[in-house]
């Protein structure tokens, strides 16, 4: 093995590797700090060429090597496993943002790119980038389009992986396939770059991208409604969607709970309306259009809706000063529920039209396995997807509410299942959801997986351990 790191770190040059407990922590300890792991060295390479060298060596001594960029997942599928001897491989020295072709809306970047940067990039240019999550100062774009990720704009521009136009992959034996074309429509065979999108770095390593762009908004208007509950949540959004035209870029619920705890563990957030509503939603729609007219159309809408008895109350940013701090709200909860002491979590989707029905059953669900649980739900209403998550309701409680975690999640996830759903739905699989892959897809889903996996990474040396259960010898 010493042989094997000697070549390694050759490869990549003396700036191109860590080794040491010391400094490589930050590589091997998930955001979450659930996950902690070891690995003799960290291969950070600065060109997909050091990256196919690193392969080609590992292949040869049948070395598993574990592909990273941010390392803020959230489901354990980007850190190395202990005691495994698993060279970890960080792209975060690959940050070129490789051109930009404003005629074709299209920009190229390397894996290591920050999320906000690429964004930034696209706005000099007079583009818009609309991948938008709360890590986006810190995520990077290999591991978003390797989880497929999602955040608050889906609605109206979809998930990370219907961005992307082409891909340049290392796969695991060392060769390069080289798929960075900026086509819309190229009908020769497989969409070979579909395979890696979404496989959390278990089938080949995604060194670049050509992701599509969009013309920047012109106008954008973000107004915060209050709600009787999510069965007015969708009904609104289905007449802000009408009246618009398709132009909601996002609608996010967030149940009366939820910013109860918000509101108290980060009192810099307000609440901008004058009572406490079983629910409220954050809208945003956006126009090409110059002007104030899709104001105008969304204060009609909202009007119509409060007429109909759906909306309770209503106010529209003034500013965009304003609108960021009703998206911050939406931002910090996450973050309030880990002050006040964590608790269970669950990223699940179900059809949009579904949504309120199992807000009601899966609230039922865990209060007859936990009864003093506190409910913190909120999420993408807009695209089915909500973080259905659970609170001790003291902190002493805590506990008591984590040994009935797998209780928890069963009644959840699979109360999503079977309403068409996901028990994940933007997190992805990592090892947080190994055993829900086996409950939930189907044996010929996991065979066809299995398959690709075994066809492209025979010797299991891909972030082994992750997404599909593999014969590890």
């Amino acid at each position: 093995m010493d042989d094997v790191l000697e070549r390694l770190k050759k490869a990549v040059g003396p700036k191109g590797w860590l080794a040491g407990a010391d400094n490589t922590e930050a590589y091997v300890l998930d955001w979450r700090r659930s996950w902690p792991g070891d690995t003799p060295l960290v291969v950070r390479p600065a060109a997909t060429r050091e990256v196919a060298a690193v392969m080609a060596i590992c292949a040869e001594a049948g070395v598993a090597v574990v592909p990273q960029s941010g390392n803020t997942g959230l489901v354990g599928g980007g850190g190395p496993r202990p005691g495994r001897g698993e060279i970890v491989l960080s792209l975060d020295r690959m940050t070129a943002i490789r051109g930009i072709d404003v005629a074709n809306n299209t920009i190229t970047v390397e894996a290591g790119c920050i999320l906000a940067d690429i964004q930034r990039t696209a706005r000099e240019a007079g583009r818009l980038y609309p991948l938008s999550l709360a890590a986006e100062g810190s995520c990077r774009i290999g591991g978003n389009l390797a989880t497929n990720a999602g955040g608050t704009n889906v609605l109206r521009y979809g998930n990370a992986r219907e961005h992307v136009l082409g891909l340049e992959v290392v796969l695991a034996d060392g060769r390069v396939w080289d798929g960075l074309r900026g086509l819309r429509k190229d009908n020769t065979g497989y969409d070979l770059k579909q395979v890696f999108l979404g496989s959390e770095g278990t089938l080949g390593i995604v060194t670049a991208a050509v992701l599509k762009l969009w013309p920047r908004p012109r106008q954008t208007v973000t107004a915060w409604l209050g709600l009787s509950g999510a069965h007015a949540a969708v009904e609104a959004l289905n007449r802000a969607q009408a009246a618009t035209g398709g132009q909601v870029s996002g609608f996010e619920y967030m149940a009366a709970d939820a910013l109860d705890l918000t509101f108290a563990r980060l009192p810099s957030n307000k609440s901008p309306l004058k009572r406490r509503h079983a629910g409220c939603a954050l809208l945003e729609a956006t126009s090409g259009e110059a002007g104030s007219g899709l104001g105008t159309t969304v204060e009609a809408a909202l009007a119509e809706a409060m007429a109909a008895g759906l909306i309770e109350d209503a106010v529209i940013a003034g500013s965009e000063g304003q609108a960021g701090a009703l998206w911050r709200i939406r931002e910090d909860m996450p973050e309030a529920q880990v002050l006040a002491g964590g608790g269970l979590k669950h990223d699940v989707a179900v059809p949009v039209g579904r949504v309120a029905d199992f807000l009601d059953e899966a609230t039922a669900r865990v209060a007859a396995i936990v009864p003093d649980a506190r409910i913190v739900a909120f999420g993408h209403l807009g695209d089915g997807n909500l973080h259905f998550n659970q609170c001790p309701a003291a902190p002493g409680r805590l506990a008591a509410l984590m040994a009935r975690e797998r209780e928890v999640a069963d009644a959840v996830e699979s109360l999503a299942v079977a309403m068409g759903g996901s028990f994940s739905a933007e997190h992805g699989v990592g090892r947080l959801r190994l055993r829900q892959m086996a409950a939930y897809k189907s044996p010929v889903e996991r065979d066809l997986m299995t398959a690709l996996k075994r066809a492209l990474d025979p010797a299991n040396l891909l972030n082994p351990g992750k997404v599909v259960a593999f014969d590890e010898g």
